[in-house]
């Protein structure tokens, strides 16, 4: 047990920390989009595609993945696709910028769906092996990734201050350019409001650089240390030359849309999408660039980072304690302060403490709404994890599109407005969901389909031992 305990254990470490060296690089390029390609939109637009090309992949790729190569290395690949992406960044323009902005969204919902899937079944297989409820071991894994993984806000957006900090032609922001930061201002051309000065190109080529090589340093380290804990299950399924199978697995997506249940929590997985694309798309460029400037865009974002990574260590242990509705309420609340806050704030130079507030407690509620949305999926739909998770990433990525998709086209107050108008939504059918599961409860599923691999020698031994007395 003690064996099987410190694998799982590994396990969950090796892919946290493959997603925090992927993420340091892409998070960080994310964080600058909408100001390193400010001209025409670009950036926001490419960020668009990339969440649009998520829908598009979440609706098949992920169980036919995920059950032909298992979830290592659909894991390993979809990295890859992360990686083409910073390549695409070298030489910014429409027609590069929006391929690898395509290809990187084909390959992230597999990839988060084999993550959630791969943790689900290492957190029920511990649970079983400890006599705990899979429940808790799954929200203590999640809790875990996310703590390792949230960090790679901080580690990203370091690197790209310290370099953009070198930058010769920075200069103090003129007092009459403050007045359009905010949501103070509502200009025709939404392209242009703010200031937005691109660094020198050798210092954006050498963060690039960077990005790139943790990106592959990222695929390396998953490739050869993460365990193929469900390679038996593959090769089962691609055994089975059925066409049945096939089509099966292929609409499994969409067959669990046909549950109450996910469907009311598609207004909780798309706000998701919208709370991420505010703080990374609009917080950025309309109150952080457009007042302090571009370089100060990485220290900001490490300080949600920070928060964030703590907080969902934190809440991945108390959700056992507290419950999920709670931690729900709570993010919910804090959310709430944060966008009537921004709705009257006028950011300037001089009140440069506060341009860390609004991240540090949006950084403790999305570490709610990580965690815990991907533990309650885990514990609703056990039974279709890889369905399941596809739909997580779908609907999430659903709300990124909206929300960078019309970042170009109407007034930042507005688009505060909307976000307060999906949280209530969310929480009014999540709570509904909450009752529904306290008055039925969702049986718990006894993962015997999860048998130990043939990789674990002393497992085998063992039975290679009580066959031979047999």
């Amino acid at each position: 047990m003690k064996k099987l305990m410190s694998r799982n254990t590994k396990n969950v470490l090796v892919v946290s920390f493959g997603f925090l060296l992927l993420f340091t690089a892409y998070g960080g390029l994310q964080s600058l989009q909408s100001s390193l390609n400010a001209e025409d939109g670009m950036g926001v637009i490419s960020l668009s595609v990339i969440y649009g090309a998520i829908i598009l992949s979440s609706m098949f790729l992920p169980p036919i993945m995920i059950k032909n190569l298992g979830c290592k290395w659909t894991v390993v690949i979809s990295m890859g696709c992360y990686v083409a992406y910073s390549f695409g960044n070298l030489a910014p323009g429409w027609p590069s910028l929006m391929t690898t902005s395509a290809i990187l969204g084909l390959g992230g919902s597999p990839l988060w769906s084999a993550k959630c899937t791969y943790l689900t079944i290492s957190g029920n297989r511990q649970g079983q092996k400890s006599n705990k409820k899979g429940q808790d071991i799954v929200n203590q894994y999640f809790g875990l990734f996310f703590f390792i993984f949230q960090s790679s806000a901080v580690w990203g957006n370091l690197m790209s201050s310290l370099i953009f900090g070198q930058d010769p032609n920075i200069v103090e922001i003129p007092e009459e350019n403050l007045e359009f930061c905010g949501v103070s201002t509502c200009l025709d051309n939404f392209t242009i409001v703010g200031n937005t000065t691109r660094p020198a190109k050798h210092l954006v080529n050498t963060l690039l650089g960077c990005y790139i090589g943790v990106g592959l340093l990222a695929m390396i380290f998953v490739a050869v240390f993460l365990d193929n804990i469900d390679q038996d299950l593959a090769k089962e399924f691609r055994s089975k030359k059925v066409n049945k199978t096939f089509w099966n697995t292929f609409l499994a997506t969409f067959k669990l849309l046909r549950d109450p249940r996910l469907l009311l929590l598609i207004p909780l997985t798309m706000y998701s999408g919208f709370e991420q694309s505010f703080l990374s798309g609009e917080f950025t460029k309309n109150y952080v660039t457009c007042a302090l400037g571009i370089h100060w865009v990485g220290f900001v974002m490490i300080c949600f980072g920070a928060s964030n990574s703590l907080c969902s260590f934190a809440f991945g242990r108390l959700a056992q304690y507290t419950g999920r509705i709670a931690l729900f309420c709570l993010a919910a609340a804090t959310n709430l302060g944060c966008f009537l806050g921004l709705l009257y704030w006028k950011p300037h130079p001089d009140q440069l403490a506060v341009f860390f507030v609004y991240p540090a407690l949006w950084g403790m509620a999305d570490a709610v709404w990580q965690t815990q949305t991907n533990a309650l999926y885990g514990v609703l739909f056990s039974e279709n994890k890889e369905a399941a998770f596809a739909n997580y990433r779908m609907w999430e990525s659903l709300g990124f599109v909206i929300a960078f998709a019309y970042s170009t086209y109407i007034c930042l107050s507005t688009k505060i407005y909307i976000a307060l108008s999906v949280l209530a939504l969310t929480m009014v059918t999540y709570l509904y969901v909450e009752y529904n599961e306290y008055k039925h409860p969702t049986p718990q599923v006894h993962e015997d389909i999860f048998k130990p691999e043939k990789t674990d020698k002393e497992l085998n031994e063992k039975e290679m031992i009580s066959q031979t007395q047999l």
